[in-house]
Order: C-alpha cells, then sequence, then structure tokens
C-alpha cells in the first residue's frame, strides 16, 4: 500500500508511536527560506518542540540549508540544545535519513519526518519504508497526539543519552573507520553489581530491559516485577546490572543478567541498544564464563565463546562513584532531594514548579493502557494487591480486566529509592470496589456508579465514544455476573490502608499527603461527591495526627471557591498548583529541618511554562490532567 502523501490525510501510528521526529526547517519549522532573507518563527513549533522534549520525544534537523545559520537561528530561538543529531546540507534527504536512523540506532516506524515538499517526503519514504511522514500543514491537528507520547522526563534525560550518543559517534568519525582504534581510545569502563540487595533497588529499570528491549535481549524471557523480586534470593541465580561509562559520559544502567549456576545457563541476559558497538555484550558474556545460552529471535550482535574484549575495564563501584562524583561540574546541586509524586496526573502541574528548588521529582501517574482505557494505579486496594496478591493472580487479572494490565501492578512506589514520597489518595475517594465473587478480590474502578446495574448496551456504547476497547457488551454482562459491586471505600478502611501503605515506606522517608477540596460544582454528575471529600479528608488527618513521619498539605487551605477548579473538584487552576507547590516545599524544608535551595535552571523554565501564549498553555494543561 502506497502511504498517502496529501495534506490532511495523515494519522500517526498507534502501533509504532513517534521517538523522534525529524524537523525540515524552511517554510516547516519557521517560514520563510532562511537563504534568502529573514525568516518568521512559529511560536507553536517551538513551544511543541519544548514541550515534547520534556516527554523524551528526540528532536533533529534535515534541512537543505547551511549549517552555521541555521545552528545560529535555532539559538536564537532558544531551542538549539533541543535538537541532536542536526544534518543541514545541500544533499538529497532520503539517504540522508537513512543514514541518521543507523547512527541514532532508531527504526524508520518510530521517527516523523515533517517537510512541506511533497517530492522530499516521498523521497524519504523511498529509502526508508515505514518511515512517517507529513506535511507540516497537518500539525495543529497532530500537535496533541504528539504531546501525550512519551512520558514525563522534566530533566532532558532521554535527551542526554542522544547527546553523548552524538558525541561518541562525532568521535567514531575522526578514525576514519578503525573501529578497534576508536574503542581502545573510548576508554569504556564497567561496573557490574551483583546479588539481591544490590540488584534490588534498580527493579524499575530491569524491568523496563527485560520486558521492553528487543534490540540485545538474549533470551526475551518477559517477566512481571513481583515474579522479578521473588526471584532474587534464590541461591542458584546469580542476578547481575551491568553500568558503562568511557570518555563520552555516563549511560547509567544499561544490562540486566542472571546466571543459573545449577544449569549454568543464562536465564537472563539483556541490553540497552545505548551500547551497541561498544562490545560490552561479548564482554559480559566472557566474564561469566561463556555460560550455556539459548538466543531467542534477532538480535543486533551476535556472540561468540572466543572473544574477549580487552578495550573494556572492569572497575568496582567505589572506583565508579569516585569517577562519576569528580566528573561533575563544580556548580551541580549537592544533595538534592529526590521525591515520589504518586497520584492522579493532576500532581504533574506541580513538577515544575518544585523544580525551582534543588529537587529531583519522580512521577508515578495514572496512564493509558493499550485498550485506550486510563489506568489509575494510587488507590490503596490497588496497592496492597500490587504488594500482596500473586504474580500470576496479578496477570490473571491483567488479562481479564480490560480497565488494568500487567503495569498497574508495577508501581514505582515500591522502587524504596526516594527521599520523600509525596502521595493524593483522591482516587480512595473516588472510585467504587467490586469484589470478585470467586475470590474475594476488591477491584477498584470508575466512580459514582455502579456497573453491574447499568445497562450494558448503553454503557457499551459510552465507552466506545471513548475509543475503550475491550469495554464491550459482552465484557459487561461478564463483569456484572463475576464481581458484586461493593461501593466506595469505607473512612475507616481508608484510615487502615493508609497505616499499611506508611508501613511499607522505609521510615526515614516521610510521606506527605494531599487532602481533597471540598468545593461544590454546580451541575456535577458525581452526586455527593464533596460530603464524600469531607469524611475521606477527617479519616486522613486522624491517621496523620496518630502516625509519626506523616505530613499533610490541606489543599482546602488554598482551593476554596468554584473559580478554583475547573471540570471537576479534582483538578485544580494552574495558579493554585504553584501556591499547591510553595506549600509542599515548606513541609520539605520543616521535615529536613532547614530551607530548601532554589534552583535557577528550574526557576528559568517554570518562568517559560507560566509565559507560554494561551493555546499552548491549554494543550500542556490537557496532556498534564
Amino acid at each position: 500500500m502506497v502511504p498517502d502523501l496529501t495534506t490532511g490525510n495523515f494519522q500517526l501510528s498507534t502501533d509504532n508511536p513517534v521517538k523522534l521526529i525529524i524537523w525540515d526547517l524552511d517554510d516547516t519549522f519557521w517560514r520563510g527560506t532562511l537563504s534568502e532573507g529573514e525568516i518568521e518563527a512559529i511560536a507553536e513549533n517551538v513551544e511543541l518542540v519544548r514541550a515534547t522534549a520534556a516527554r523524551g520525544i528526540i528532536h533533529t534537523v534535515v534541512s537543505k540549508n547551511d549549517l552555521a545559520p541555521a545552528e545560529a537561528k535555532l539559538a536564537e530561538l532558544g531551542v538549539r540544545d533541543l535538537f541532536v543529531f542536526l544534518r543541514v546540507s545541500w544533499q538529497p534527504k532520503g539517504p540522508i535519513i537513512k543514514q541518521l536512523l543507523d547512527d541514532m540506532q532508531l527504526r524508520a516506524p518510530n521517527a516523523l519526518f515533517l517537510d512541506d515538499n511533497s517530492m522530499n517526503r516521498a523521497e524519504a519514504l523511498h529509502y526508508n519504508p515505514r518511515l512517517q511522514v507529513a506535511d507540516p500543514a497537518d500539525l495543529p491537528r497532530l500537535a496533541p497526539q504528539l504531546l501525550q507520547l512519551g512520558k514525563p522526563d522534566p530533566s532532558y534525560a532521554r535527551l542526554e543519552q542522544y547527546r553523548l550518543l552524538e558525541r561518541q559517534q562525532q568521535a567514531r568519525a575522526e578514525y576514519q573507520g578503525d573501529n578497534l582504534a576508536f574503542l581502545r581510545d573510548a576508554q569504556v569502563r564497567v561496573e557490574l553489581r551483583e546479588g539481591a540487595e544490590a540488584v534490588r533497588p534498580d527493579l524499575a529499570r530491569i524491568d523496563e530491559l527485560i520486558n521492553r528491549s528487543n534490540q540485545l535481549n538474549y533470551t526475551k524471557k518477559r517477566v512481571a516485577v513481583p515474579a522479578l523480586e521473588a526471584s532474587l534470593p534464590e541461591p542458584h541465580l546469580r542476578w547481575g546490572t551491568v553500568r558503562v561509562r568511557d570518555r563520552f559520559g555516563d549511560y547509567g544502567l544499561v544490562g540486566v543478567y542472571c546466571l543459573n549456576t545449577q544449569t549454568n545457563e543464562l536465564e537472563q541476559f539483556t541490553f540497552s541498544c545505548r551500547i551497541l558497538h561498544l562490545g560490552v555484550e561479548q564482554w559480559t558474556y566472557a566474564h561469566l564464563g561463556f555460560p550455556q545460552l539459548a538466543v531467542q529471535g534477532d538480535v543486533a550482535t551476535q556472540l561468540n565463546s572466543t572473544e574477549r574484549p580487552d578495550w573494556i575495564t572492569l572497575e568496582t563501584t567505589a572506583e565508579a562513584q569516585a569517577a562519576g562524583a569528580a566528573a561533575l561540574p563544580a556548580s551541580a546541586p549537592k544533595n538534592r532531594l529526590r521525591i515520589l509524586l504518586k497520584g492522579g496526573c493532576d500532581l504533574g502541574q506541580l513538577t515544575p514548579y518544585l523544580q525551582t528548588y534543588a529537587v529531583e521529582v519522580v512521577e508515578d501517574f495514572n496512564y493509558v493502557n493499550d485498550n485506550q482505557v486510563p489506568v489509575h494505579t494510587e488507590h490503596t486496594e490497588l496497592l496492597r494487591l500490587s504488594r500482596m496478591l500473586p504474580p500470576q493472580e496479578q496477570r490473571r487479572l491483567a488479562a481479564a480486566l480490560p480497565f488494568l494490565d500487567e503495569e498497574a501492578f508495577r508501581p514505582r512506589l515500591w522502587q524504596a529509592d526516594f527521599d520523600a514520597v509525596v502521595y493524593s489518595p483522591l482516587m480512595d475517594y473516588t472510585q467504587d470496589l467490586y469484589r470478585e465473587n470467586a475470590t474475594g478480590v476488591l477491584i477498584p474502578f470508575g466512580g459514582y456508579q455502579d456497573l453491574t446495574q447499568v445497562d450494558p448496551a448503553a454503557q457499551a456504547q459510552r465507552y466506545a465514544q471513548r475509543k475503550f476497547r475491550g469495554m464491550d457488551e459482552a465484557f459487561l454482562q461478564r463483569f456484572r455476573q463475576e464481581f458484586t459491586y461493593v461501593g466506595p471505600l469505607t473512612p475507616e478502611r481508608f484510615r487502615q490502608n493508609l497505616t499499611w501503605l506508611r508501613e511499607q515506606l522505609p521510615a526515614a522517608v516521610p510521606l506527605i499527603v494531599l487532602t481533597g477540596a471540598e468545593v461544590e460544582v454546580p451541575g456535577s454528575a458525581e452526586k455527593g461527591a464533596v460530603e464524600r471529600h469531607r469524611q475521606m479528608n477527617a479519616a486522613l488527618l486522624d491517621f496523620a495526627a496518630a502516625t509519626p513521619g506523616v505530613f499533610v498539605v490541606d489543599v482546602r487551605d488554598i482551593v476554596r471557591h468554584r473559580a478554583d477548579v475547573t471540570n471537576n473538584l479534582r483538578h485544580y487552576q494552574r495558579p493554585l498548583y504553584k501556591a499547591l507547590a510553595e506549600k509542599l516545599a515548606a513541609e520539605l524544608a520543616q521535615w529536613q529541618g532547614g530551607q530548601l535551595s532554589r534552583s535557577t535552571v528550574g526557576q528559568l523554565r517554570a518562568a517559560l511554562l507560566d509565559a507560554m501564549p494561551r493555546p499552548v498553555r491549554k494543550v500542556w494543561d490537557r496532556l498534564k490532567l
């Protein structure tokens, strides 16, 4: 099938999400032709780059221009640092894009090429089949979809990895094909961490490598986090993680292995493609003594049982940490607090304002699963199931209920590598509970509506209008037979669950809990919501007063009037999130016993966010909610 290259007909792929946007410049990123005179910036494009880069989407340029003036203009617009691997020349674009994708180690289906010239788009497709291509005239329609891709990356960690790769590629080119000489000069160093206690803090990253990596995943044995964690103490399993750095930068945790010492067989052996062509996977295989390995599927690098790369140096954890500390710039902030925000995605509105302080913010919010259904993972009953339900039962429920998936049972909350946890329990206030008749398991979903009493056909039609998959009439009929409506969580059970949650966290980590607003929203379909919030707030405050290590940020001090909320009493106007962030920072300072230092970069970023044009800000706000 020949792709439709006409304006207005292009649709983003749902099977291959965009990870890279390739921009033409003239009459695409900006208006006008740079080589012919002054150009006019397109503010929406500039803001789109900023917003999507902050969600881990990478941006590059393939343009027929001269490099120096193009870079100068991007710098003038304040976005040069958000682009990597610029390819600015007067050569045909198709072959350039093909080489670019190879250099960036990305697949064509995960890249979107924007160019106003249909001939350029056709040429790009000829050399790069399945590349996504679009006319920039389609951007107003595509921008809201692009803004929903990726996940929050306020520190631009993913962009930094591509900057590192770009530096490496530039240096490699200087060796004129002598790859071995390049590798010897690259000063590649590997740090291995072995054993359950050494591996456990990195479960989230290990899960990502095992379950999402493909190019350098040799075993392709997918495993859920609970099962993974349960296997760590097994005496016959030798678990280890691989960290890599070289003279170009620190690649971080890029590999994981699990060696069955009874059978001398690798049960897990997988690496990130960011270390492709460095020989790390072969070195690790040799370091383990060339154990048995049943390679599954295609892999980017073939292993052998003889080679021992001698350009790689093994270093201890202490040596790696000392080297990392020495590499920090003198102005790098020390003792930055690492804070987890756990709750609904509205909490993401707090992030840019919290980052005006010297803190690192990690977000653990609801998301949309493969069935296009929003999944809230913060309800305390679901948190209990993620901690206590056997892995096989988690997988069974994830497969049976379209509004869940296996990811719902893997909250980042359990990583236990945070200095403080900020928790918004509003789904405990909102969602209803259903008991599975066969097992007694309680599942939260929806809110202010008993799904076992509604007309299945009518409800299925409403779900279809929202593009939910699997929530059809047949499922709803089965659901009402297999589950019993319990109603909302009781305040007493809520208090018990909060006590349980506090016990799961390290004693030194404070739990900061947000209350709910108590604002009437006329015409709301959520009948009795304000009274419900009052009851749950009372239970929360009782819990906090009786429990050490718990702080409360009382939303009611800030959100007081109907004009303070948007479409419901759980979503607030932007200025109020700024006020909440200040209140939260004060609680953190009180816990720390001092003042939180400010971040100049964070303050500038927040000011830019506040200065966004209203249309762009509305799109951003919808994204965060």
